[in-house]
Parts: structure tokens; sequence; C-alpha cells
């Protein structure tokens, strides 16, 4: 029940951490001020969270839509062709490994039921559970909240007072690992692995803008 909104908000946090750091990295490696720096960094994190609020609200709300419309086609089928429909139940039951006379009766009596026959029909046919699908609000705000404090994970030291860019960096650094590890949990991947993976990217993405920042303010200047 919670996968919706629990992945939305790891990866969530991730995408902040991420995005902010290289923000933060590249507006710092072309000579922005301490002010210059935490004020781009604030507006990266508004502008990042809503827009991913609004991406996995869309996201999450178009397939629960997807989903619904199945549904809705599968309703009429069990209507209009309910030998065809129960005829399909039986044959995917087998596949399953229930032996012919088994898969029958299973069908037979789920057959009875209107909304179980629905509900075997779409887990059987669609693997949807749905019953279970994720809340696009839910996954919306979760996403919002923790993207905006994985973005606020590199200001911390600026906001405490410090001048020092490798401080911020330093500090993101520890947040990507620790997102990793929380990774993880949806992932066949060790711990310390995923978190090293994370910590890895990271550090590549704001190498990378780093640089850019560095030629781009030594162009300018």
């Amino acid at each position: 029940m919670s996968g919706g909104w629990l992945r939305a908000a790891v990866f969530g946090a991730m995408d902040g951490l991420v995005s902010n750091i290289s923000l933060i990295a590249g507006v710092g490696g072309g000579g922005a001020s301490q002010h210059a720096i935490v004020l781009t960094g604030a507006a990266g994190l508004a502008a990042g969270a809503i827009s991913m609020a609004l991406g996995e609200y869309t996201s999450v709300r178009a397939q629960n839509e997807q989903i619904a419309a199945e549904l809705n086609k599968e309703r009429r089928e069990l209507r209009a062709n309910p030998g065809v429909e129960h005829r399909e139940l039986v044959l995917m039951l087998q596949q399953r490994g229930y032996s012919k006379d088994l898969a029958r009766r299973i069908a037979r009596e789920v057959s009875k039921d209107p909304e179980l026959a629905l509900r075997t029909h779409a887990f059987e046919e669609l693997g949807v559970a749905y019953d279970q699908l994720a809340s696009p609000w839910l996954a919306a705000i979760s996403s919002l909240v923790c993207f905006a404090a994985g973005a606020l994970v590199p200001l911390l030291s600026y906001l405490f007072g410090s001048d020092q860019l490798w401080h911020s960096l330093a500090v993101g650094g520890v947040g990507l690992f620790v997102v990793g590890v929380l990774v993880s949990r949806f992932t066949a991947r060790t711990w310390w692995l995923s978190g090293a993976r994370q910590l890895l990217f990271g550090a590549v993405a704001a190498g990378i803008t780093y640089l850019i920042g560095v030629l781009v303010g030594s162009a300018v200047a």
C-alpha cells in the first residue's frame, strides 16, 4: 500500500539532492557570492519541488485512469461474454499450475461474485490489484516535501554561516549516501553499494556542473 508514496518520497529526495548539489556547484564554480548561491539554491528548491509534485501527480493520475479504462472494458466483457471470460480464467489458472478440474472449480466460484470476478480477471490479465492503487495526491505531496528536503541539505552549511563551497558539497555527499541506502529498499543491491553509487552519481553531476560554472564564469568575467 505504501509503495506508491514511499517510492516517490525516496526518489524525490534523491532528485532534490542531485539537482541542488549540481546547481550550487555550478554557481559556486562560477564565482558567485554566498548570497547568490543561497538565493539560487532556494529558487532551485522551490521550482524543482513544484515540478516534481506536478509530474508525480500527472503520472500517477494518468496511470490510474488508464487502469480504470481497462477495468471498465473488462467489466463490460464479463457482462457481455461471461462464458468466454470463464474459459479464459480457467486457462490462466492452468498456466499458473492448477489442474484443469481445480481451475474449473475456482473459476466457477469466482464467477458467482461479479466484483470478485472483476478483481480476479484484473489481476490475472492486467497484473493490477485495483484496490491498492497509489493516490496521486499522496504521491505528489510526498514527492514535493521530500524533494524540498533533499534540496535543502546542500544549503545547510551556507544557512549556518559557512561560505565554503566544499562544506556544502560534503554535506550534500552525506545526504546522497543516506538516500542511496534508502533506495536499496527497492533494489537487490546491498545498502553500502547503493549508497556509494548514489554518491558517485552525485559527484559526477556536481563535477560537471562545477566545470561548466568555472568556464562560463571565466568567459563572462
